[in-house]
């Protein structure tokens, strides 16, 4: 590990830690969540056995030595018995650790389940693999590209798909988070009441914040489009911003950075490749984002900094595009929609949580960019790809007549058209992507391959 061993420690010790080491490709749920890792702490998950079988695992922190080690056992769950203990450990060098995983298990059912006794070695060995190499990139990124200091920061849409993993990702960093929530706040862990509808927020939440992470706004794709949910995606966007924005212009000692979230529809439909000084295109997604973006003048004109990421496709299993796409090409279902040819600009999860850390602590970042991977590729490419790493046929094209009737209005600018989005900014500012190809995230998605060293 790229850390000395208090700093391995202390990242596993702090709440956080869970999110980011489980598995993107199995559909583990979190159903009780102890928080920060002490002695006698209790985690229950649901996890999966089989397709449409899950079991309850509950597991108690049984040893927690602060800096050296704790041990994880199974109160109850999906093995005869199970004992984990994660030892931090000191090398040569004053910048440098190493974790071991020592894992002691017994597979159920007897000879019956002794069966299984390979597959189960292979799936934990590809489990902590992608662990480790999770664990190292986070830590790296804290060490090299971090403020240096533990910080505040204000997130709104917490809860959601991105906000769940960079309030975990900076949680384990150190940092304290301070979430924005509609429904009645909970103080102690962090929560802040603000109602975009009516114009409210609660002031205090900015006191001694030193960022903002704006990312609420409603679901694009949750719904079909209808006069009114056009009207909800375009309003949710720049209602919620212009509260944000005024309250933190209206502080006598506001936030230093508003990181508000854009989207590459910003560019509309377009054939050629675009970056970052690309105009705006045409269409309701662009009308969106340019008024989205504008929303923040307010925190602009008080001379707060103020950063744009146009976010592409941010690829997960646990959601969004990918988790709709898996089933039908798991089913060898799947293949292009439309012509193929219309852009992708995609991005990892992990990768986007990377971006908005870096320019969130750099105050180089400032104004609009793209929070895309550097190698966009057709749709075509993308079914293809994905029908690759999954082993399955990626031949069963959807027709543009068919993706109409299905989805309506948002068929056209969400399936049938697109765009090739570079991000020219983070090149130019050397960011080092997990994933920049797409095979490469794919592979580290669905089956735990971490890319190559560099």
């Amino acid at each position: 590990m790229p850390v000395p061993s208090a700093d391995l420690a202390a990242w596993h010790f702090r709440s956080g830690a869970l999110d980011r080491l489980l598995p993107p490709w199995q559909d583990v749920r979190v159903i009780e969540d102890s928080g920060p890792l002490r002695e006698g702490a209790e985690t229950v998950l649901s996890v999966p056995l089989a397709p449409g079988v899950r079991k309850r695992w509950h597991a108690r922190i049984d040893e927690a030595v602060p800096g050296k080690r704790f041990v994880d056992v199974q109160v109850t769950g999906p093995f005869g018995a199970w004992r984990h203990e994660h030892a931090f450990l000191d090398e040569a060098e004053p910048d440098a650790s190493r974790l071991r995983d020592s894992i002691e298990y017994r597979i159920p059912f007897g000879p019956l389940g002794a069966l299984g006794a390979g597959y189960i070695r292979k799936d934990l060995e590809k489990l902590f693999r992608y662990r480790h190499f999770r664990t190292a990139s986070d830590l790296r990124r804290h060490a090299q590209e971090g403020p240096g200091r533990p910080l505040t920061v204000v997130i709104t849409g917490a809860s959601g798909l991105v906000g769940t993993q960079l309030t975990a990702f900076l949680e384990t960093g150190g940092h304290t988070v301070r979430r924005l929530v509609r429904r009645t706040p909970d103080p102690a862990g962090g929560e802040y009441r603000w109602n975009p509808d009516s114009g409210e927020v609660d002031s205090a939440v900015f006191e001694g914040a030193d960022a903002v992470v704006h990312l609420a706004g409603a679901g694009i794709a949750d719904r079909r489009w209808s006069d009114e949910r056009m009207a909800l995606i375009r309003e949710s966007r720049t209602r919620g911003t212009r509260v944000i924005a005024e309250a933190m212009a209206a502080c006598s000692s506001p936030p230093g950075v508003l990181v508000s979230a854009s989207a590459v529809g910003f560019y509309g439909d377009r054939t050629e490749p675009v970056d970052d000084s690309s105009p705006a295109g045409e269409g309701f997604l662009s009308e969106v984002s340019m008024a989205w973006e504008e929303a923040a003048d307010a925190a602009r004109a008080a001379g707060i900094r103020v950063v744009h990421p146009r976010i592409g496709i941010v690829l997960t299993p646990k959601g969004g595009a990918l988790g709709k796409m898996l089933l039908p090409f798991k089913l060898g279902a799947g293949g292009p929609i439309g012509s193929g040819r219309q852009g992708m600009s995609w991005i990892g999860l992990d990768d986007l949580i990377a971006v908005l850390h870096r320019v969130m602590v750099d105050d180089r970042f400032e104004g609009a960019l793209n929070a895309t991977a550097p190698e966009p590729v057709s749709q075509r490419t993308f079914a293809k790809t994905l029908g690759a790493v999954l082993h399955r046929p990626a031949i069963a094209p959807m027709p543009a007549f068919a993706a109409k009737i299905l989805l309506g209005r948002m068929a056209e600018p969400l399936l049938l058209q697109g765009v090739e989005a570079v991000p020219s900014t983070l090149n130019d500012a050397d960011f080092r992507f997990e994933a920049s190809n797409l095979e490469t995230c794919l592979r580290m998605l669905l089956d735990g391959t971490p890319p190559a060293a560099e």
